[in-house]
């Protein structure tokens, strides 16, 4: 029962309708006493040949009264109970939800989207119903055992009640022992769930690459083989589940063959009358019910517990990347300042980054190059504090921009990633994605200046194309400017472009390029690139290698130098050279 005392929080916040639910509850148990008591009096009043016509009439009034009572009352402690078990999911889920949001990227290396997708829906599920069928398992069982047993025992015969009650400190056992190993089992097949929700969802993601590789057939076999191993998972649950029902039903079994057997005697010896046999047999009827629901008490309160254990791991992660006290509530603008000594990734023992030193005018444009893994993404998200743990500081304006509110670092900052995420929404929804209600036109004039306008007006459906999953209907280098329309819209302070214009032609990167320096007058842009054309006009432009920075300078300063820069762009027209059939 510790999952009970674990959302205690929550019973004591929902305090007034839990009360209200509960007291129903026992008035309801309360109640149910009523028919087999008058069922016993009409036998007797029978056998003695004295029942009247009122007195039947009066009798079937107050069945009549007791059971529209009942109906009633049950339909109010469902609202009570079940109404707040739900706000429970949803206030659990919000904050789950909530969680995620601020989490750093380090959160996501270490965990799977299908297994987060499964702890917001079927552990959140489980929870719900320890909640609401779980508070009402167990006051029901308690409240309706209780008071059934009590009237057994004061208004029949206590020594018979006695009798009754010897076969259940078996069943409190075995229900006990079967609610350790549900316990396990369950944890374990919601594990297989996770694993095979995530299995889905990246199978459905990377549809195109599984058909392009002709793996069909083998990731078939591969769901095939997940999907056995959350059946077999799922019967073991079964298998300890069903054995709740039949130990119960055998101990309510022998307590109604104990009943009969010493009751004959009693009505025998004179002790009881035939009614009264029959009253308690029908209270020991009442019983089986809050047996059951006791065994099905362990059941959902087990799954309960396994289900708010994985949820609670979630929430105990930590943010690593929190607004310090008193953060600073402007939106930052001014010139920016590397002043790195070293970063590490997080569980890496490499550094990353040494010696990062390097300042950014305001209104400049800067250009960062160098090979795969020399560390150009890692400066522009450490710009946007998504790590931290380095020594040194980075300076955007007046302050660090650790003292910033994080989300006004961020409101000035237009971020274009290496990998384009596209929402599974129309073009203008992408395009207008931090701000839906904003004016048509500047929408298609983001679009204009990311040279994706004309291709968006030819679509059938233009601005109100569906792009589909991650933007699979449209190529890569229409996702790429589409994701720069979005970061347009914004008009922010600093526009980052990580790699951003790998995948369109050199004539529409250079018409890309030349929008931005005309719509852009004042406003910084940071751009990492392979290709050099994309920063031969950067004011300054930063040559990476293995973390360090190699050489700074303009693009005429850096051929002079005749080092790696000069290096990478006569390689580079050479390739070109070589692509259009030259010598």
């Amino acid at each position: 029962m510790k999952v009970f005392l674990d959302l205690k929080w929550f019973f004591i916040q929902e305090k007034r309708s839990y009360l209200i639910g509960t007291l129903i509850l026992l008035f309801v148990a309360f109640l149910q006493l009523i028919p087999p008591k008058i069922v016993g009096i009409v036998v007797d009043s029978i056998k003695n040949n004295n029942l009247t016509f009122n007195q039947l009439m009066t009798w079937m009034v107050v069945l009549t009264c007791t059971a529209v009572s009942m109906y009633g009352l049950r339909f109010v402690w469902r609202i009570m109970i079940f109404g707040s078990a739900t706000k429970l999911s949803r206030l659990l889920r919000n904050r789950l939800y909530h969680h995620f949001t601020k989490m750093s990227p380090s959160f996501y290396q270490k965990r799977r989207v299908g297994d987060l997708m499964a702890h917001a829906t079927n552990d959140l599920q489980a929870i719900q119903q320890t909640a609401g069928s779980g508070v009402l398992t167990l006051v029901d069982s308690l409240a309706t055992g209780g008071f059934v047993i009590i009237a057994m025992a004061f208004t029949i015969s206590w020594k018979l009640t006695l009798i009754a009650l010897i076969p259940m400190p078996f069943m409190a056992l075995l229900t006990s022992y079967y609610g350790s190993l549900l316990h396990k089992r369950f944890h374990k097949a919601q594990e297989a769930f996770s694993s095979l929700n995530d299995k889905t969802q990246e199978s459905v993601s990377g549809i195109k690459v599984i058909k392009t590789f002709g793996q069909e057939k083998e990731d078939i076999d591969a769901f095939k083989e997940q999907s056995q191993d959350v059946v077999q998972k799922n019967i073991a649950v079964a298998k300890v589940d069903s054995l709740f029902d039949p130990t119960i039903s055998i101990i309510v079994g022998i307590s109604f063959f104990l009943s009969i057997v010493f009751g004959s005697r009693l009505v025998v010896s004179g002790e009881l009358t035939i009614g009264e046999l029959i009253s308690f047999t029908t209270y020991l009827g009442l019983l089986i019910w809050p047996m059951l629901a006791f065994g099905w008490l362990f059941n959902i309160v087990e799954r309960g517990r396994a289900s708010y254990d994985r949820v609670s791991s979630l929430l105990c992660e930590d943010v690593e990347i929190e607004d310090k006290g008193h953060a600073v509530e402007v939106c930052p603008s001014g010139d920016i300042e590397y002043r790195v000594d070293t970063f590490t990734y997080p569980n890496e023992e490499a550094h990353a980054l040494e010696n990062i030193y390097f300042s950014v005018k305001k209104g400049s444009t800067i250009g960062i190059v160098g090979k795969t893994g020399a560390g150009k993404t890692t400066v522009l998200r450490m710009l946007l504090r998504e790590f931290e743990g380095y020594t040194g500081e980075i300076m955007f304006g007046d302050h660090s921009i650790k003292e910033y509110k994080l989300s006004k670092l961020r409101e000035a900052i237009g971020y274009v990633p290496q990998d384009h995420f596209l929402f599974s929404s129309t073009i203008y929804e992408n395009i207008a994605f931090t701000n839906p209600l904003i004016d048509r036109k500047l929408v298609e004039e983001a679009a204009k200046i990311a040279q994706i306008h004309d291709d968006i007006i030819d679509f059938t459906y233009g601005y109100e194309t569906i792009v589909g999953e991650r933007g699979v209907s449209l190529s890569g280098g229409q996702k790429q400017r589409i994701s720069i329309a979005r970061a347009l819209l914004m008009d922010p302070e600093i526009l980052l472009l990580d790699d951003s214009l790998s995948a369109v032609d050199a004539k529409t990167e250079e018409a890309i390029l030349t929008s931005l320096r005309e719509n852009r007058y004042g406003k910084t842009t940071m751009i990492t690139a392979h290709r050099l054309s994309a920063i031969q006009h950067a004011d300054l432009i930063v040559v990476f290698d293995e973390g360090r920075i190699v050489e700074r300078g303009t693009h005429q300063e850096l051929m002079e130098c005749k080092g790696k820069y000069r290096e990478m762009y006569i390689r580079q027209q050479l390739e070109e050279l070589v692509e259009q059939g030259g010598e």
